[in-house]
């Protein structure tokens, strides 16, 4: 790719002009990503992906369209600009629908200063397998492993560039590294998986592959044996590694698209307690070295820190233009969007208040009852928030683990569990979600 993102967008901008359009925006993506899966020492799966993708979004009057396209030739830019006003034209009128005002554009676009771009070279093929292969070969040290489903080692890179009829043009680069893997214990009807993985903006900071192998070894180890646990009303302790799920519930219940359906069990909590007192969630999108972080949203509106919970009680919706005009608001500069469809609100990073016990002291404090540490499926009743999904980890009683246990289901009410929560002092605070483990008091547990 010779040709500058900002001249795509440009020449894209220009074209919905002449084909009619009154206003438009694009978005331009050149992206490469590298994937290597290494099965019984040997090279599995490898994959290479690169390219550019265009998005134009056009407005006619109150009507709008998007059209996406990876040919990026003068005269398909020509075409996706022109099939993008004829559909704009046949689209029933949003009167939601529309661009930034200039005056709202962002005006501080130098990204360089949350670090999102690794400028080291990109990785050699080889040198991913023999990450990946490291991994595996540390998993199957432990003798209580049967076999590595899977040890995975990626790399990707983006530039990305957006502009508008109202004056926005920016753009940025992001790089991402990853590197996984997925051991199992046991043989037959006896089997049981657990895992580790990392995932950075920099190589430099991505743990090593022996750590990452040993570590889902023991976890996989950890869990031979496990049995249905007890059905009761217990108190449960979500892990760390899955209580960012719990929070994002309530994450998505305060999205903008939730709120103007009427569809979300939070629709009428604005400005009440819905985590106990002392506790907030905050998102911050200028963390360096975070994937989720911006400094401009979709729409070209300048990002800032905000509490979406303060000390317990919940504050605002997260908007984009959109949203927050069907709602009356003003938008919370949080459009996201991709090459094929318009802006819709979403998040970049939020962190939960920790607390001041290890996940240990948790567990001692619960006495008897369930550490999760892995679940599947979800039944979550949008407008109720009515919970119940299936789980596997750990019993405790009084207050040590005493087996792995799995196929148990955990149900209550959202509502009722998010405010008994009491939180651990372990989130890993690189990720994009902060959540430490989070103790949450009867619920119910259906097993044996």
């Amino acid at each position: 790719m010779t040709q500058p993102l900002s001249d795509l967008t440009q020449q894209l901008l220009d074209a919905a002009r002449r084909a009619g359009a009154d206003s438009a925006d694009a978005i331009a993506v050149d992206g490469t990503s590298i994937s290597i899966d290494v099965r019984a020492g040997a090279l599995e799966h490898a994959e290479r992906s690169e390219g550019v993708d265009i998005g134009l979004r056009v407005l006619v009057g109150q009507r709008q369209a998007c059209v996406s396209s990876s040919d990026t030739k003068p005269d398909t830019l020509i075409q996706v600009a022109e099939r993008a006003v004829a559909m704009a034209k046949e689209a029933p009128e949003d009167p939601y629908a529309g661009l930034a005002d200039p005056s709202q554009l962002a005006t501080n676009l130098d990204t360089d200063i949350l670090e999102l771009f690794d400028p080291s070279e990109e990785p050699d093929p080889a040198a991913l397998q023999d990450a990946a292969a490291r991994a595996e070969a540390a998993a199957l040290r432990n003798p209580g492993i049967s076999q590595v489903q899977s040890a995975s080692s990626g790399y990707s890179r983006r530039h990305i560039h957006m502009s508008a009829t109202n004056g926005f043009s920016a753009g940025y680069a992001r790089t991402d590294r990853g590197l996984s893997c997925v051991a199992i214990s046991g043989t037959g009807a006896e089997m049981e998986r657990d895992y580790d993985y990392d995932n950075r903006v920099f190589q430099a900071d991505l743990r090593d592959a022996d750590e990452i192998g040993t570590i889902a070894a023991a976890r996989a180890v950890e869990r031979t044996g496990a049995r249905k646990p007890k059905t009761g009303a217990y108190p449960v302790l979500f892990d760390e590694r899955i209580a960012n799920g719990l929070i994002g519930h309530l994450l998505q219940a305060t999205n903008g698209l939730m709120i103007a359906r009427g569809s979300s069990w939070l629709r009428d909590a604005l400005g009440q307690q819905v985590l106990p007192k002392g506790l907030s969630i905050i998102e911050n999108p200028h963390r360096a070295r975070v994937p989720g972080s911006k400094l401009f949203d979709a729409e070209g509106l300048q990002t800032s820190q905000r509490a979406i919970v303060d000390h317990g009680v919940l504050t605002g919706w997260t908007l984009d233009l959109a949203t927050a005009r069907k709602l009356g608001l003003e938008s919370t500069a949080n459009a996201a969007r991709g090459t094929g469809a318009p802006p819709n609100p979403s998040l970049t990073n939020v962190a939960l208040t920790q607390g001041n016990q290890t996940r240990g002291e948790l567990i001692k404090q619960m006495g008897t009852g369930l550490l999760v540490t892995s679940m599947i499926g979800s039944t979550i009743n949008p407008n109720t928030g009515d919970y119940s999904r299936g789980a596997s980890g750990f019993w405790v009683e009084n207050g040590e683990i005493t087996y792995p246990v799995n196929e148990c289901t955990v149900a209550g009410n959202l509502r009722d569990m998010l405010m008994s929560i009491i939180p651990a002092n372990d989130a890993r605070t690189h990720l994009s979600r902060v959540v430490p483990s989070l103790l949450v008091e009867g619920l119910t547990l259906a097993g044996d």
